[in-house]
């Protein structure tokens, strides 16, 4: 995950309440035992036909939004399971950021958790922003959202509309740190508190370890002392 200030890029408009995980990433593309190839599953039903074509009619498939990186989506996005390939897949086709009124709780941690930028934003600003969006002439330059981390502002155009995101996960952005990246930023705590710990409660250290040791499974090797 790269540091991030400033995430900008070109918007699409998603004007559809409680979009689910099942409809953002469809079953059939949860067989595989590894991330690789969601792009193609990501808003399937939504993208194609029962024939498998290409509908025209849906914001992702018409050119002026087909490069979209940011979705400006409608509220409790992402509610239903709790499936972390949704995310995964968003990010395989390009999106890095989702602005909406409400996510659902566990997406937005996936979210969060995984780099994908999930901002909530008041309905109104939304409402303005779709509209934004959706001004992009046929053929024409796409209509740019900008995210500013540092002033926590979303600007596009003449709006300017601020957004509130916690301490934890504004670092973890800004400085590209996913959950476990984050928590070695506390090696030198952890290590002081695991050795503390020791001391204080020697009989403690590796007590799996001793036992096997003296059933004769294998060697004692404490961690500490």
């Amino acid at each position: 995950m790269a540091e991030l200030t400033v995430l900008q890029g070109p918007a699409a408009a998603l004007r559809i309440d409680n979009l689910d995980t099942d409809q953002i990433m469809p079953k059939q593309f949860l067989r595989g035992i590894d991330k690789a190839g969601l792009a193609q599953g990501l808003l399937y039903d939504l993208r194609f036909d029962a024939q498998g074509r290409a509908r025209p009619d849906f914001v992702l498939n018409q050119p002026a939004h087909a490069d979209s990186s940011i979705l400006i989506a409608g509220a409790n996005f992402g509610c239903g399971s709790s499936r972390e390939h949704a995310v995964w897949g968003l990010q395989q086709y390009g999106i890095r950021a989702v602005l909406a009124p409400s996510f659902g709780e566990i997406f937005y941690s996936n979210a969060m958790n995984n780099g994908l930028l999930a901002l909530m934003l008041p309905v109104d600003a939304i409402t303005a922003l779709m509209a934004w969006a959706e001004g992009a002439p046929d053929g024409g330059p796409a209509a740019e959202v900008s995210i500013a981390l540092n002033d926590s502002v979303v600007r596009a155009g003449g709006l300017e509309v601020p957004f509130d995101m916690s301490a934890r996960h504004r670092r973890m952005v800004m400085e590209g740190l996913d959950v476990i990246g984050l928590s070695m930023t506390y090696q030198p705590q952890i290590e002081a508190f695991a050795a503390a710990h020791a001391a204080r409660s020697p009989w403690l250290v590796d007590v799996a370890a001793r036992v096997r040791a003296r059933i004769g499974e294998g060697p004692a090797t404490p961690s500490w002392g």
